[in-house]
């Protein structure tokens, strides 16, 4: 072969460069590198498909990333290849001697990149990314590895230069700290502007909603079980609306619960409509409530069927869906605020209600003497031997102010309108000597 055809490449075959020649791009082509893709992604390509390395794995690529990183500070070490930091950096380590690495807060040019002796002029014709370009070392890096260092700032490839640890920690917080008030000043101008919308709506704020814990019962049964449980837990004041009573034998059963509280002390108001007093056993079960300190009022008209216990639950009776005067069922609803509006209502029909005692029983006869509990006939006893509030609750075992329920209950059911008129009418009765 002639040495003029000695290099021409056969027939249908590109031409080859010759050995030891480079790309326009600087660099040498790497075996297997295809047309149309970088040189650089196809070499990352095929150094993880024969590494076998998974294409997102986060463990992975930080251990590679922080091997290349202390590779690379070796190497730069190895050649003595170091220069100062940037402003307030260190000088440079003299070639071959210890801490040849990224000095504290400066870079280090990555080997095989050029550059610039301190004093030295630039080379003619050479632009600052040719003088800083990292191809001799950071090509060969994988992608993945390359992308994990910069975005930690240890790598400047525009510079071709590895950064110190404390470099690029300042770096990222000086970053963040940018983007933090960055978007710390977009959110006040949003406030702002919400602000200044609001001030344009000042009949339009939102309302405020509570949301209300309601029981349904649409069973009798279950729902005297449940007010059991209230009555134990009641500790003042339990106000109760009837617009009519169940039968004898619940109103019989009920009443010791009713008694229980009495004597715990609890304020007891019952306020019964009028044409509720026609039931069986209701006029016997109203006077032992009276027996034991409840007042009870009557008037003509009762709109509701409820009791409020200590102004925070409400127990009423709910009518039908198609608005028939028939009940549905009961609710229970747990809300002070709904009580409190309960309790006007109560207030207002108590005050036009009159006394049950003339109603229940014959006025001005205090009925018969079996019709008083020892009980009672201890209190009568008590009063007429002079003794004061305090000791008859201390004798009794209760509260003042339970006694003090139990004698006006004492004065309405003997018919009288005061104390002593009460023990004229217990003495007439034979009650006390």
């Amino acid at each position: 072969m002639s040495p003029r055809n000695r290099h021409r490449p056969p027939a249908g075959r590109p031409a080859a460069p010759p050995p030891g020649t480079r790309e326009p791009s600087g660099r040498s082509a790497p075996a297997g590198a295809s047309a149309g893709v970088p040189a650089a992604e196809s070499a990352d390509a095929d150094a993880d498909a024969r590494a076998g390395r998974p294409a997102d794995d986060p463990a992975g690529e930080r251990a590679r990333g922080r091997a290349a990183y202390e590779a690379l500070v070796q190497r730069m070490a190895g050649s003595g290849e170091t220069r100062g930091g940037e402003a307030g950096g260190e000088g440079a380590a003299p070639r071959g001697g210890k801490g040849g690495g990224p000095a504290p807060g400066g870079t280090g040019a990555l080997p095989g990149s050029t550059a610039a002796a301190p004093g030295s002029a630039p080379e003619p014709g050479r632009t600052a990314a040719a003088r800083g370009s990292t191809a001799p070392a950071s090509g060969g890096l994988p992608r993945d590895v390359r992308r994990w260092l910069a975005e930690r700032r240890l790598l400047d490839e525009a510079h071709g230069q590895v950064r110190s640890p404390q470099r690029a920690l300042h770096d990222l917080v000086a970053e963040h700290r940018s983007r933090i008030d960055r978007y710390r000043e977009e959110l006040h101008r949003g406030l702002d502007a919400v602000d200044d919308v609001l001030r344009l709506l000042p009949g339009m704020a939102p309302t405020r909603w509570e949301t209300v814990e309601a029981e349904f019962f649409e069973d009798r049964g279950r729902l005297r079980d449940r007010l059991e449980d209230l009555d134990a837990l009641c500790r003042e004041q339990l106000l109760c609306m009837r617009t009519a009573f169940p039968g004898r034998d619940v109103l019989e059963a009920g009443l010791t619960s009713d008694v229980r509280l009495l004597e715990r002390g609890v304020d007891l108001r019952v306020l019964v409509a009028a044409r509720a007093l026609r039931g069986t056993g209701v006029a016997r079960y109203l006077s032992a409530l009276m027996d034991h300190g409840a007042r009870v009022r009557v008037a003509s008209t009762v709109p509701l069927h409820l009791n409020v216990f200590d102004r925070a639950v409400t127990v009423m009776a709910v009518g039908a869906a198609d608005g028939r005067h028939e009940t549905s069922g009961d609710v229970i609803l747990h809300s002070a605020r709904l009580a409190d509006s309960f309790v006007r209502v109560f207030e207002h029909h108590w005050a036009t209600g009159h006394p049950a005692a003339s109603t229940v029983r014959r006025p001005g006869t205090g009925g018969a003497p079996e019709d008083y509990s020892p009980r009672e006939r201890e209190v009568l006893a008590l009063l007429a031997a002079g003794a004061k509030d305090e000791a008859i609750a201390r004798r009794l075992g209760c509260s003042e102010r339970t006694l003090r329920r139990l004698l006006t209950g004492l004065v309405a059911k003997l018919g009288a309108d005061s104390r002593f008129a009460a023990g004229v009418q217990a003495v007439r009765l034979g009650l006390i000597d």
